[in-house]
């Protein structure tokens, strides 16, 4: 329990990395260690610990580094695929002020579904009260894909019209045909500048869900909330729809009412019945964009850095790209059976991904609540009532026209336009035609599961993190030997054979690492980059004055070796002068006495070089 005691091993650290990043909270962590040893006592590290290690290591981003690490993050992606997209718009002091981007799969994948888009921001995202807004399309098997994500500091006109402007660039220019977005002015009038030809939809249910707060003061509010959804969505005409809700004012007396006469007005961007002939791909509210967030809200909170917000984003793409993979695989091996004998059904079968023909088949099992009745006929055009029963005393009725010639059908309730899936009462109606095969006008190829999509070939970008050598080789030699592990856990006896392995592998790891544990040598045959980054300076040593080994020019090399000269002359002069003295003298024998002599300066007319 003491502090000094207590310490994370390099393969628990690595536990809370990983955990921490797939959202695991600190508690659970922990509590998988003692687990996994089998008591707290077991464990030389307590709670805390794990907590501290995650604050101090993994949170632990300052503002001014975290801004640094989010520009590398975009460089980095940029560098593994160039198809990484990203624009920054900063301001004067050099604070992020809007930020886009998108991996190169969502661009391809924009390709095939980018002709609807659901667009959502929240606030919930990091300690800078950045808003995150997402870019989520549909795919072929009905889930959501992200096609780029944006942070932004205000919700303004003008940064709604730089972030649609960066996404269409990043796009290739091309506008969706459908934008849904919830009940925001500023996102509108954006989107007009920058989408002109892009029909606009608000989403429904976030005005649904604001009747009870703007209505409650009204007696009898309940019913006027029924009745009003009602008329919003049992409404199978623009006329029927104006004529249902002006009776619906004045019945409840709200003709006053300032919140309902705007709907009014903007009804031609909420009311299905105005929308729903074009294609939206199912959706009518934002909620895609929603469970996006819903997944960032699961481990981000207001205190995390843009790291962490990225590093969320690319598990988020992982997670969706996984998902389509699994869909594709199961369309791929496995076949849903017909509910029917239709040859209509089987065509639907052998086109259609597991996911959209299953809600082909919902259709045709409510097929058997319809009565078909032909009210008129000309030419090979025909007419028909199709009144379904929704329940025991309630029939709605559809009126839809078939022509023969051109073997088309079209139904009021406009399922097909909307949702690209043909609707029961018009089969109902080729049923009743005794058509055996529908037109491929019908067969959507957005719903295909035989179209080979380039995007699929693409893995979505996900940063990879900047391991240390001595982590990186940890994790290799984990993943290696969790095989032998598992096969040595078999019995006493193989576990015995690891342990003495074991064993002798350590007794000689360790007689190595004494012997190299003074000089060491590093050659060009096993030289690495990994043992290269290793490489540290020589400590530094301060010296006094000029370095004696000093590196001099060729010219006082030239010097030099001219002094040398010099001085060896000299020197045979003096020792001849000293031998005929001591001989003259008849002195004692030379003892190679060390004496110090006066060189002259050399003069002007000496043939020698200066010193």
């Amino acid at each position: 329990m003491l502090k000094q005691h207590r310490e994370l091993s390099m393969s628990i650290r690595c536990t809370i990395e990983n955990n921490e990043e797939a959202g695991i909270r600190p508690s659970k962590t922990y509590q998988s260690f003692v687990a996994a040893a089998g008591g707290h006592r077991e464990l030389n590290f307590i709670e805390k610990d794990v907590r501290n290690y995650i604050t101090r290591e993994v949170r632990n981003v300052s503002e001014q580094e975290d801004a640094k690490e989010f520009g590398k993050y975009l460089l980095r992606m940029k560098e593994k695929n160039p198809n990484f997209f990203f624009e920054l718009q900063l301001e004067e002091d050099q604070s992020i002020k809007l930020a886009f981007w998108a991996d190169a799969r969502s661009r391809a994948a924009f390709e095939y579904f980018g002709d609807v888009i659901s667009f959502d921001t929240t606030y919930n995202t990091n300690r800078y009260n950045l808003v995150c807004g997402s870019f989520v399309g549909v795919n072929h098997h009905g889930q959501s894909t992200l096609l780029g994500c944006s942070l932004m500091k205000n919700e303004e006109i003008e940064s709604f019209k730089w972030l649609f402007q960066s996404w269409l660039r990043c796009m290739g220019g091309n506008a969706p045909k459908g934008f849904l977005t919830d009940q925001c002015a500023s996102m509108k009038w954006a989107l007009e500048a920058c989408m002109p030809t892009t029909v606009h939809r608000w989403c429904i249910w976030h005005i649904m869900k604001k009747l009870p707060s703007k209505l409650n003061g009204y007696k009898g509010h309940a019913d006027i909330e029924q009745e009003m959804s009602q008329v919003v969505w049992n409404s199978h005409s623009k006329d029927s729809f104006d004529r249902n809700w002006n009776d619906f004012l004045l019945n409840f007396g709200l003709a006053d009412n300032k919140w309902l006469s705007d709907l009014y007005e903007d009804r031609h961007i909420w009311v299905p019945i105005y929308l729903d002939h074009h294609f939206w791909a199912r959706m009518r509210s934002t909620q895609r964009s929603e469970s996006m967030h819903s997944f960032f809200n699961k481990y981000i909170t207001r205190n995390s850095s843009l790291i962490q917000f990225v590093k969320q984003y690319d598990n988020c793409l992982g997670s969706r790209e996984q998902a389509e993979r699994e869909s594709d695989a199961a369309d791929f091996h496995t076949l849903i059976p017909c509910a029917t004998k239709s040859c209509i059904e089987a065509q639907f079968q052998d086109a259609y991904t597991h996911a959209k023909f299953r809600k082909v088949q919902a259709q045709f099992r409510g097929k058997a609540n319809c009565i078909t009745r032909l009210k008129n006929s000309a030419l090979g055009y025909s007419v028909y009532d199709v009144g379904e029963q929704v329940s025991s005393s309630i029939f709605n009725k559809f009126v839809v026209t078939y022509d023969s010639v051109a073997a088309e059908v079209k139904c009021q309730c406009l399922l097909f336009e909307s949702r690209g899936i043909l609707c029961r009462h018009a089969l109902s109606v080729l049923s009743f035609e005794q058509v055996s095969q529908v037109s491929p006008r019908y067969i959507l190829e957005r719903w295909s599961k035989k179209v080979k999509r380039r995007h699929t070939h693409i893995k979505s970008s996900h940063d990879e993190p900047l391991i240390e050598p001595r982590s990186k080789r940890f994790d290799q030699l984990v993943f290696h030997s969790q095989n032998i592990c598992e096969f040595a856990s078999e019995s006493e006896e193989l576990t015995a054979i690891l342990h003495r392995a074991y064993d002798n592998v350590m007794a000689e790891m360790e007689s190595l690492k004494a012997k190299r544990k003074g000089t060491s040598s590093l050659s060009h045959e096993d030289a690495n980059l990994e043992s290269v980054n290793e490489l540290q300076s020589p400590p530094r040593i301060r010296t006094r004055g000029r370095q004696k080994n000093r590196l001099g020019s060729k010219l006082e090399k030239q010097i030099a070796n001219a002094t040398k000269k010099k001085k060896t002359k000299v020197l045979s002069e003096i020792n001849l002068f000293d031998s005929a003295s001591a001989a003259h003298s008849n002195c004692s024998q030379y003892q190679g006495h060390v004496m110090s002599y006066q060189f002259r300066v050399p003069a002007a007319g000496d043939n020698l070089l200066g010193v």
